[in-house]
């Protein structure tokens, strides 16, 4: 009798830990969800990134936007075995910034919190936020005075 339950039990736990992987599978080729803000003078994508160190995070700008990479590991405890392996590992997102965006990834910086998200926040280009306009035959214009006058 005790066969069958050793037997029962052994197929239960090959059964959960399947189940497991296929749910940690599905997790890590869901995109991280993030939200996307905006202020003044920079922008603010804000990614979930539960169980991270900051040495497990790869952030990189491209084409306005922000793609994020996180490596996260199991910790092994004492006494217990890994029964239900639910928690993807290697996850990903990103974040589009809106096409009229002028931003640089100078000076950008991101900050994993404890409460487990990532903020990236990327200025926007000061340079290009104020532009003279000035009016054709002005002499302010190019230094010259347009000799049509």
């Amino acid at each position: 009798m005790t066969r069958i339950v050793d037997t029962g039990r052994s197929v239960l736990r090959r059964a959960l830990e399947r189940v497991g992987r296929g749910w940690s599978r599905m997790q890590e080729r869901r995109p991280l969800s993030s939200d996307l803000l905006e202020s003044e003078d920079a922008y603010l994508v804000v990614f979930d990134a539960p169980g991270v160190s900051g040495e497990d995070v790869d952030v990189t700008f491209l084409d306005r936007t922000v793609e994020v990479r996180l490596d996260r590991f199991r910790d092994f405890y004492d006494g217990f075995e890994v029964v239900f392996p639910g928690r993807g590992l290697t996850l990903s997102g990103s974040a589009e910034l809106p096409a009229d965006a002028d931003v640089t990834p100078h000076g950008a910086n991101a900050t994993l919190t404890r409460n487990g998200t990532l903020q990236v926040e990327i200025p926007k280009d000061g340079a290009a936020e104020s532009v003279a306009v000035v009016e054709e035959g002005d002499p302010d214009a190019d230094g010259e005075a347009d000799d049509d006058s």
